[in-house]
């Protein structure tokens, strides 16, 4: 499976450099200079590969400079461009409470007594921290966010293919979050 590790947001400069939003927790080993990137453009099957000929941060950005992207030009033409790896490529954690995104996307989530309530469709993180993103089963249609917290997801068997989540009241109302008057 491809695991997108960054997307090039723009070039940098007038020497070629690009920035790259990062998404992956090694940014230091994934992007370190002489590090091979294989990168595509969304939607396309063609995967090129870069050399990483020099990395720096800058305003809290990752600034990288690639072989053969001598120039702005060059660097505006890898805009969009995503770079992967694959999921194989990843050494599994020693923490049997810690996984990677794609282990999690498509696990069944149920209530502790067995009730469906959907499957996870993505792993969103913000500062706040990681959220469940459930595409809802049954009568239920929608998404739903749920906190990726001890005290919410009481069991997590990729093994299984389930979640098990024990949610406080509300949670899993269709309008949790809505005002009285639906705004």
């Amino acid at each position: 499976m491809e695991l997108v590790i960054g997307r090039v947001a723009k070039s940098h400069g007038i020497k070629g450099e690009i920035v790259v939003e990062v998404r992956t927790d090694e940014p230091e080993d994934r992007f370190a200079v002489g590090a091979v990137l294989r990168g595509h453009k969304p939607r396309e099957q063609t995967v090129n590969t870069y050399t990483v000929e020099a990395a720096r941060e800058h305003s809290g950005r990752l600034l990288l400079r690639l072989e053969g992207v001598p120039d702005r030009t060059a660097a505006d033409a890898l805009r969009g461009t995503l770079f992967v790896i694959d999921s194989a490529e990843l050494v599994p954690s020693d923490d049997p409470d810690e996984f990677y995104d794609h282990e999690l996307e498509g696990l069944s989530v149920r209530l502790a007594d067995g009730t469906e309530v959907g499957t996870v469709i993505e792993v969103l993180h913000s500062a706040a921290g990681e959220l469940l993103s459930i595409r809802r089963s049954g009568e239920q249609s929608g998404e739903l966010l749920v906190p990726f917290v001890a005290a919410i997801v009481t069991s997590v068997s990729v093994a299984d293919g389930v979640v098990l989540i024990d949610p406080p009241e509300g949670l899993l109302d269709p309008d949790f979050g809505e005002s009285a008057d639906g705004k």
